[in-house]
């Protein structure tokens, strides 16, 4: 930049350092940028932009420049964040009034999309994870960690298995991802990242060689960091886990020993991309919000570490029978104990989040207030572990037994004030009666006149003078007194100025108090901050205690939770079953029935095993059900797998491994795949890492292409997942052809959801029952729809002629019955079938006399008169 002050070459040296961020420059009370940084700030966040050198004559050599305040920076550095920027704050390291010269300053964090703690960034039921991505010809591995809460795994695939990452990376799905290796060329990995996890992505190579990796972790987790996780060194593990703690020490410019290794998705059913959006787990596909999705549906929680704990759990399904049955247990507990399911709810309110809590206490960022909730969460714990005395299931014995953290809450309620400031630098903070020093500051602060008069009256007592103490603004505070009795002045009293009638002397004591008396603010601001830093220290020795009790409650909430669920909705307890056998009776879906207001849900059996019912080719036309049908199964054996009641009259579920679904159409236009090519594409990854233990979805497949092709390739599907697979399939399509495989396959089996006609009406049933669909009543769909009626009776002709193997004049040849005219878009009859069933809803029938219902009748006929206009005449 053409500025060259000593300022300019100090913000110039900084911003060399950090290329890749926009510098938050202090100064006095804002954050400067300058330059491009300046530019780009302004464009994003609307800032006004003004120039360094004003006086330039060459306007191009005037260096841009905005700014924020710095007591209201979070949420600018937050909208920078959410947009894809990295944002290096810069601070001033001493104070300005003592600097000599330029001030120093220096970069003391680096604020990206994983490595906020701010709650104001973070979405309090969601986790916030940075992920670091290694592979290489020997193998590959995923760390993730969320610095709020100090949770860290490390997922590794031995044989560089890309299927296995990918599926990893979508059920933690990362804000923000560093890749290294061959991962950073993996196409695969950054399309599943970039466009549909929205995940800020960078490549930084030089973090995962495999020395820089093994240092970073040995300074992170400590000398004995091999030995204590059971990671090789060099290993794609602690290569992934290296980079991203070096990663996590240089962008935080703090230690990371508060990341502690927690248990990776190992023991979980396996849920890809697509089986976590096509059966909307814990987003809803049409808004993206959680409403409507299945976490939406099970959540009662009431603390948001225990909504992140649920949502891992929905997104983490368990495949050990033994840990299903314990979380079972627990539930079914607090299913039958109402009362005591809402005292703990209610004591769960007091606990807050203790997870993140004790993040900010160990980054040394908690405030006053913060430990004030740390010690109510403590109060809240003892009536929580009150309530849990009498439980039986093992779960909520060893929750009951939780660590109430009685000496934290003893240490702050001993220091803290009940009524802190938000600023812990600014004095006020701790209570009155913790530290005698700090109570005479503050004497001194607000009585300084008494302690001058205290001293005096000590030292007439010691002297036996008649003095006084005065004050002027060159020398002063001073002792003053005759000059006759100056030479009788014991030893320590130091002349400060004579006059004609007086002498007036200092002692220590009266420096001291002075410089007590000019600082006194300062200096009990200083002692007050010294102390609670030393509280924040204890506490965070503390650390591991403070986050297993944070867990104990998170689990007891999500336990809560699912109970209240069950409760509610009328949920039963699921059998695990040995012999993979999904055997369901009246089955519901659990957001649907939520859904549909006081429209009765109509339940469906569903019965899979490993032989006779392997697959089920689900029949019928569309928007009878059949996607439901097929989600609800899915959902239902993945509640019963996290520990859940499900929504059925009964269940047996034998353990599923992973589950993959294959739902809706969509074009890859970026990347030039047609919906059939990525529906084929999606398929090939199914059937590639599928086993005789998944649960497998298809929801018409071979529709993108010509009838025969489709009906082939779906046939060829069905055979396989059945033949040889052996996975459990439910397989729902229109080719009508694919019921014959019933008696020509084993273990394929087929299934109808009815309809009927009922006075020109087609009446959805929603019912499942064996065989084959006779009819897609795909026209009488078209209908209901809102297609003109032109055009459904020439589809209704059209198919007629298909049927029969009569061909039909096209329209365009005059076809019978239907005048050439010009096209149009909306019939007269669709506008006045509007207007009639607008004036039906709006009439009161129950109130309406016969006479008005004979007027109202002659309205409606009257509007009928020209409905059937020119344009489609029969």
């Amino acid at each position: 930049m053409p500025d060259n002050t000593p300022m300019m070459r100090q913000y110039n040296e900084i911003k060399a350092k950090n290329p890749d961020c926009l510098l938050f420059f202090r100064l006095g009370d804002f954050y400067e940028m300058f330059g491009e940084d300046a530019l780009a700030a302004s464009r994003e966040l609307d800032l006004v932009l003004t120039t360094r050198d004003r006086a330039t004559e060459n306007p191009e050599e005037r260096v841009p420049m905005c700014g924020v305040p710095h007591h209201s920076s979070e949420a600018y550095i937050a909208r920078l964040v959410s947009r894809g920027y990295k944002v290096a704050i810069c601070e001033q390291l001493e104070d300005p009034k003592a600097a000599k010269g330029i001030v120093d300053r220096d970069v003391i964090r680096i604020v990206t999309p994983g490595t906020v703690t701010e709650p104001s960034m973070l979405d309090e039921g969601a986790p916030n994870y940075l992920a670091a991505v290694y592979a290489s010809e020997s193998g590959a591995a995923v760390c993730y960690a969320d610095i709020s809460t100090g949770e860290m795994a490390v997922v590794a695939s031995p044989g560089g298995d890309a299927s296995r990452l990918l599926a990893e990376l979508a059920v933690i799905s990362p804000r923000e991802a560093i890749l290294g290796g061959l991962a950073a060329q993996d196409a695969a990995v950054s399309e599943l990242l970039e466009q549909r996890l929205a995940c800020f992505t960078q490549t930084q190579e030089s973090r995962f060689s495999g020395e820089t990796a093994n240092a970073a972790f040995i300074e992170a987790l400590g000398k004995n960091a091999f030995e204590e996780t059971g990671l090789l060194p060099g290993s794609p593990e602690v290569i992934a886990a290296g980079a991203l703690l070096g990663y996590v020490s240089d962008t935080r410019r703090a230690p990371t020993r508060h990341l502690r290794f927690a248990p990776s998705g190992a023991g979980c059913m396996e849920l890809d991309y697509s089986a976590i959006r096509g059966l909307e787990l814990t987003a809803s596909n049409s808004t993206g919000e959680k409403k409507g999705s299945l976490l939406w549906a099970l959540d009662y929680t009431k603390t948001a570490m225990g909504r992140r704990t649920l949502r891992r759990w929905v997104r983490r399904p368990l495949l050990s029978p033994a840990a299903i049955r314990r979380r079972q247990d627990a539930v079914a507990e607090l299913v039958g104990e109402t009362v005591t399911r809402a005292e703990l709810f209610r004591s769960l309110r007091g606990v807050g989040d203790l997870e993140r809590l004790a993040g900010k206490i160990a980054y040394g960022t908690a405030n006053a207030r913060d430990l004030l909730s740390l010690a109510d969460a403590s109060s809240s714990l003892d009536a929580t572990a009150e309530l849990l005395a009498g439980m039986k299931s093992p779960a909520l014995i060893a929750i009951a037994a939780l660590d109430r953290l009685t000496d934290a809450r003893a240490d702050i309620l001993d220091a803290i004030d009940p009524d802190p400031p938000l600023s812990v630098k600014d004095g006020g903070i701790i209570r009155p009666g913790r530290d005698a020093e700090l109570d005479r500051l503050r004497g001194l602060v607000r009585d300084g006149g008494g302690a001058l008069t205290e001293l005096e009256r000590r030292e007439r007592e010691r002297t036996g003078i008649k003095l006084k103490i005065g004050y002027n603004r060159v020398f002063g505070y001073y002792i003053e007194m005759p000059r006759s009795k100056s030479e009788s002045v014991p030893e320590g009293y130091e002349r400060r100025q004579t006059l004609a009638n007086t002498e007036r002397f200092v002692t220590p004591e009266l420096k001291k108090l002075e410089s007590e008396l000019l600082s006194a603010q300062e200096l009990a601001a200083s002692l007050e901050y010294d102390i609670y830093k030393s509280l924040l220290e204890a506490l965070a020795a503390r650390g591991e205690r403070i986050l297993k009790t944070a867990s104990d409650a998170a689990e007891l909430d999500a336990l809560c939770s699912l109970a209240e669920a069950a409760s509610r909705n009328s949920y039963t307890c699921p059998d695990i079953n040995p012999d993979g056998v999904i055997d369901i009776k009246s089955g519901r879906h659990p957001v649907v029935e939520l859904t549909r207001g006081d429209t009765l849900f109509v339940p469906n059996d569903t019965y899979l095993d490993t032989r006779e019912n392997i697959a089920a080719v689900v029949t019928g036309p569309n928007m009878a059900g059949k996607s439901t049908y097929m989600r609800q199964t899915a959902l239902i054996v993945l509640m019963a797998q996290m520990g859940s009641f499900v929504p059925a009259a009964s269940a047996s579920i034998g353990i599923v491994d992973k589950i993959f679904t294959r739902i809706g159409a969509s074009d890859d236009l970026a990347s030039g795949k047609s919906t059939f090519m990525v529906e084929m594409t999606e398929t090939a990854e199914i059937l590639k890492n599928a086993t005789n233990r998944s649960l497998l979805i298809f929801d018409e497949i071979g529709r993108g292409t010509s009838t025969y092709d489709g009906v082939a390739i779906a046939r060829a599907i069905l055979e396989h997942c059945a033949v040889r697979l052996r996975a459990k399939t439910l397989f729902s399509t229109h080719y009508h052809e694919l019921s014959e495989a019933e008696g020509e396959c084993r273990g394929i089996k087929c299934y109808v959801i009815s309809a009927r006609r009922r006075g020109g009406e087609l009446i959805f049933l929603r019912k499942i029952s064996p065989g084959g669909a006779r009819d897609s009543y795909g026209i009488d769909v078209a209908r209901l729809a809102g297609l003109p009626r032109g055009v459904i009776d020439r589809a209704r002709e059209v198919m007629t002629g298909l049927t029969s193997g009569t061909p039909t004049e096209t329209e365009s040849a005059a076809a019978p019955g239907i005048a050439d005219e010009p096209d149009t878009q909306i019939s007269l009859f669709d506008a006045a079938t509007d207007e009639i069933a607008e004036k039906l809803r709006a009439a009161d029938l129950d109130t309406l006399s016969p006479i008005e219902a004979l007027n109202m009748l002659f309205e409606l006929k009257k509007l009928t008169g020209g409905w059937r206009g020119e344009a489609y005449k029969k």
